[in-house]
Parts: structure tokens; sequence; C-alpha cells
């Protein structure tokens, strides 16, 4: 039986695997972006109030800044479409599927700060853990309602032509549910 607001049939399936793919493998290149050791010279402290690094790129040039900010917010902004893409819901509440999406954006990019702090030339910065959940809020925000209207117009139309094609021009064939035999 099919769950309710559920993708149906195999085309659910290629999805959710499609998305799961290409969650695992943004992850990894995630990690790998940002978990790799640096040498450096010299490192500078870790950055623990908000926007004070903004504040500290825009300082040095709007440029710098608007690269800084950019590189923060589509660092895990896909992350805002491939998590409901391996849930696979398509009547989801757009706000609590808002919520869940950006509150596993904001654990994943605390997650990779925290394991920055044991990586040789790599500075935790509070601003990135914003900028990565403000992108994956915006990604979400985006691309997740449109596409799923556009695959629930699709879902309905296919089951529409389904339907006429199964109806007897005398109408629906009544079913009953088998019976098991009795004790």
């Amino acid at each position: 039986m099919q769950r309710e607001g559920f993708i149906g049939g195999g085309a659910a399936t290629r999805i959710r695997a499609t998305g799961g793919v290409l969650l695992v493998a943004h992850l990894a290149f995630v990690a790998w972006l940002t978990l790799r050791p640096l040498d450096v010279p010299w490192v500078q402290p870790p950055n623990l109030r908000p926007f004070a690094g903004i504040r500290a790129d825009a300082a040095l040039g709007w440029e710098v800044a608007a690269r800084q900010v950019a590189e923060g917010l589509a660092l895990l902004a896909p992350l805002g479409f491939l998590l409901p893409m391996t849930h696979g819901r398509l009547s989801a509440s757009p706000l609590g599927s808002l919520v869940r999406t950006v509150t596993a954006g904001a654990l994943i990019s605390l997650g990779v700060l925290f394991l920055q702090t044991g990586v040789p030339g790599r500075v935790p910065d509070i601003d990135s853990v914003l900028l990565n959940t403000t992108g994956v809020a915006l990604a979400h925000a985006l691309v997740v309602p449109a596409c799923r209207a556009w695959l629930r117009r699709r879902y309905r139309r296919h089951e529409h032509l389904t339907l006429r094609q199964e109806e007897p021009s005398q109408g629906r064939t009544p079913t009953f549910p088998r019976v098991g035999i009795a004790p």
C-alpha cells in the first residue's frame, strides 16, 4: 500500500535514489573542501562573534566581501533541495519541510565547524555557519515548492490518464476485499 503523499511507482524510487547518491557525493565534496589541512605560515584566532568576519572582509573591499558571502551561501545550498529529494514527499507542509531542511543544514554546518577545530590551518568561523544555513534556506525556498508543484501536476495527469485507460465504457467494476477462511 502506498504511503499518503509520497511519489508512487518506479519514478519515486529513482528520484529518491538519485537524491541519495547526489547527497552523499555533495557531502563528500564538502568534507574534502573544508576538512583538508592547509599549509599556512600563521593562523588567525577563531571567529565566534556573528558577522565579525563579514565586516572584516567588507573593510578589505566589496569584491572580497561579496566573494566570501557568495562562497558561504553556496557551500551547503544544494542540501536545500537534496534533503527533501531523498525523502520524496509531494504533500509535505512547506513550512515543516523548510524547518526540517534548514535545521539539518545548520547541524551539518555546525558539525563541519566543530571538525575544523582539529584540522591544521583551518579556523572555525561562526559566520560560515550563518551563511551556510542561509544558503540552505534560500535554495529550499527557491527550488522545492516549484519542483513539488510540477511533480504533483505530472503525477495527477499520469494518474488521470491511467484511470481513463482502465475504465470500461459502463463504469468501474466494484471490487471486494478478499475474506480469509474462518477458523
